[in-house]
């Protein structure tokens, strides 16, 4: 059996490390991320692909920092054929990608050299980029960096949200993967360089990113609601209040109204002026302190007292 260190933290990892063990790698080790307070209770949790391997009896190291740790010197002391990660969240050093006798190799969600990072499927959404997909890469020291082995198309549609792009990737990447490695491993796959005038990078979305400006047109403003969907989500200060905007629509109508300024309500729409004359509707939002609501019912609260004309959404969120 070919012997594999998995090294992964979030859901996007777990099918692919699960295709590898029904696929009778021998997966010696699982590193991922330490456990971390999640949620708005902030209880202490396991990483998805820990909790994966838990449930198939696989030892798991958790660094802090890998570098220099007693779990690097325990991983490279397994001495694995191949080191494969997917989405794992801290830089490897070279004496552990040295330790795989056939190679490390890396799952990556983008269509590289595009979107070398953190944030790949993040931003395609943003940019709005027809499509997506994956590349399995050999590891190097720089990042997103080495040689690419294989690459799977995705195409996207309005309808996308990081999650939804994660899951599909997700799937894609370990069936690419699982096709790819054999080949890897009796020295047939192709290594195709990456085009380093082609490069482009997507580093990991800031707190800053999060703070969404009402200036961008109707469209690009909808590509960053969706790309901070459903984890994160994006805000804008509405009505005074910081206010995550979930699901937005973009229209065909246009105003010559102020950004953030109110086009048209009724009781179950509301649209709102954005940038370039652009226009669009709130349909699901989310008050500080408060649960998801679909427009309708902010309408019927907080919102009752909205006139056409008036500027609800400010550029300083609080």
């Amino acid at each position: 059996m070919t012997s594999v260190i998995f090294l992964g933290t979030p859901d996007f990892a777990v099918p692919i490390l699960e295709g590898l063990i029904d696929r009778n790698y021998d997966v010696v080790a699982v590193m991922t991320q330490p456990d971390r307070k999640v949620g708005r209770k902030q209880k202490v949790a396991a990483s998805p692909v820990k909790q994966a391997a838990v449930a198939h009896g696989i030892p798991v190291l958790q660094p802090e920092k890998l570098s220099g740790s007693p779990e690097l010197a325990k991983a490279i002391a397994l001495a694995p054929d191949l080191i494969v990660t997917a989405a794992y969240g801290q830089f490897l050093p070279t004496k552990f990608l040295q330790a795989a006798h056939i190679a490390a190799v890396n799952v990556h969600g983008s269509l590289l050299p595009k979107y070398r990072g953190g944030a790949p499927i993040q931003y395609s959404i943003i940019n709005g980029d027809a499509e997506t997909g994956v590349t399995i890469i050999e590891m190097v020291k720089k990042m997103d960096a080495g040689d690419m082995f294989a690459q799977a198309k995705l195409p996207l549609t309005r309808q996308d949200d990081t999650g939804t792009v994660f899951a599909k990737l997700s799937l894609l990447g370990r069936d690419l993967l699982l096709a790819t490695l054999p080949k890897i491993v009796d020295n047939t796959a192709t290594r195709i360089p990456q085009d380093p005038e082609k490069v482009t990078f997507a580093p990991t979305i800031t707190k800053e990113q999060e703070h969404l400006n009402i200036h961008l047109s109707a469209p690009a403003l909808d590509q960053w609601v969706r790309a901070l969907r459903p984890d994160i989500g994006g805000y804008v200060d509405l009505n005074g209040q910081r206010t995550k905007l979930w699901a937005v629509t973009p229209l065909s109508k246009k105003t010559d109204l102020p950004a953030g300024s109110i086009v048209d309500r009724n009781k179950h729409q509301l649209v709102l002026a954005a940038g370039d004359q652009t226009t669009f509707q709130i349909d699901e939002l989310q008050p500080a302190g408060k649960g998801k609501q679909h427009i309708a019912d902010y309408l019927n609260g907080p919102g009752r007292d909205f006139t056409v004309g008036q500027q609800v959404i400010t550029d300083e969120a609080k």
